[in-house]
């Protein structure tokens, strides 16, 4: 098999190439059949049962041979960015029997069926007094630092932050392949998980958002937007545009020598140019609708900041190229180092809300090391949200003092 392939393979067991091992993650007996009929040499003794520890021995196996093939560079590592997508998506419609087409009862009664009453079929919150938005989102490990601390950092701004995600490594937390899943088509046929369109079609929502990923389309988005403007006609739509990666350098560098504020600007400019054609074209269609989380940005000016000695406590660019423990990116994937999640979590706020955190008074109480980053470094963290925020023409956020400017 070719290296994407092969990884594809690998992340078809729901984890990047980057990610930890299955047990970690405890799959559902369902969630192991299927993936025994999809890959039957997983199932090595051939009992007719796929355990958790052949699955992850058949991921491993799988990422080995692709990492194996990859040069001496790493740039083949990672996420898979060539795979085939279903030709249903170039269709003018998805199959009859989509979820996405069914009255909102039925799709409760399916993901009713689906997870027999381990959770609630509708998740559903009032409306909020304190300002804050109810908030659906998908994504995966680049979304996930910031879904972790987004509501914490609501919390320290006097907001209780309404959230509800369904989410994924690397490919399975995509918008494409959450679309197919919950909608039970194409490789999800007769497999519906209607998590988010169950409570989307049944309670009522104010925002959604999404994490970015390789050749992604429009319609994969639009897909989404129809349906959550049916039975929710005020939703706005947040895509982050995650940061810049090594894959995009072709080979990795010798040593962090390399990087200059000229390259960022570089590889920043490029990530800018990627999104936002993916969000012009959106938004076209949706006018007022449709806006950028801009991470990429954030990170971007992070790293000149660091560059110029602004970061204290952080103490390299890239671990992969450097070694050092606290740095910006923490794997040849291109997953943030320590502390980070923090600064994508302030762009998240900022963007959602059109207010700077840096208007937050009070040290916010995150999990993790109490000693870092410290004060300073958040602080300037929120500095740089901020920033990247209004500076980008897309976020939908402008003005100096945190003011809102949308008509939300």
């Amino acid at each position: 098999m070719r290296i994407p392939t092969l990884i594809l393979v690998a992340a078809s067991f729901g984890f990047s190439a980057g990610a930890p091992c299955l047990a970690q993650s405890v799959p559902s007996a369902k969630q192991l059949e299927n993936w025994r009929q999809r890959f039957p040499d997983a199932d090595t003794n051939r009992d007719g049962t796929l355990t958790i520890d052949e699955a992850n021995r058949y991921r491993q196996k799988m990422l080995s041979r692709a990492t194996g093939q990859g040069n001496a560079g790493g740039a083949n590592r990672g996420a898979p960015r060539e795979f085939k997508v279903n030709p249903g998506w170039d269709q003018e419609h998805f199959p009859e029997h989509a979820v996405c087409y069914l009255p909102p009862q039925e799709i409760k009664a399916i993901f009713e069926q689906s997870v027999k009453g381990k959770q609630p079929a509708v998740v559903a919150f009032e409306k909020p007094r304190d300002g804050a938005l109810r908030i659906v989102g998908t994504g995966h490990s680049f979304m996930a630092p910031g879904y972790r601390t987004f509501p914490i950092i609501c919390k320290a701004a006097g907001m209780t932050q309404p959230l509800y995600t369904h989410t994924g490594g690397g490919m399975t937390g995509s918008t494409r392949y959450k679309w197919e899943q919950e909608n039970g088509i194409f490789d999800f046929e007769g497999r519906p998980e209607p998590k988010l369109l169950a409570s989307i079609a049944n309670a009522e929502w104010d925002a959604m958002m999404w994490g970015p990923y390789f050749n992604d389309r429009p319609a994969y988005y639009s897909c989404w937007i129809d349906f959550c403007l049916k039975y929710n006609p005020d939703m706005k739509f947040y895509l982050s545009d995650a940061w810049p990666q090594l894959y995009q350098l072709g080979t990795n560098p010798k040593s962090e020598s390399f990087f200059t504020e000229e390259v960022f600007d570089r590889l920043g400019a490029e990530r800018r140019a990627e999104y936002s054609k993916q969000v012009e074209v959106l938004r076209r269609q949706y006018p007022d609708k449709i806006f950028i989380m801009p991470t990429s940005d954030a990170m971007v000016l992070a790293a000149k900041a660091y560059l110029r000695g602004e970061l204290p406590g952080v103490e390299g660019i890239h671990r992969v190229i450097g070694g050092k423990e606290r740095s910006l990116w923490r794997d040849q994937l291109g997953h943030i180092g320590p502390g980070f999640d923090r600064l994508e979590g302030y762009v998240f706020y900022a963007t959602l809300y059109g207010k700077s955190p840096e208007l937050i008074e009070a040290d916010i109480p995150f999990d993790g090391n109490a000693s870092f980053p410290g004060p300073q470094l958040d602080r300037k963290f929120r500095q740089i949200a901020w920033q990247a925020v209004i500076g980008h023409p897309l976020s939908g956020v402008t003005g100096d003092h945190g003011d809102d400017t949308r008509d939300r």
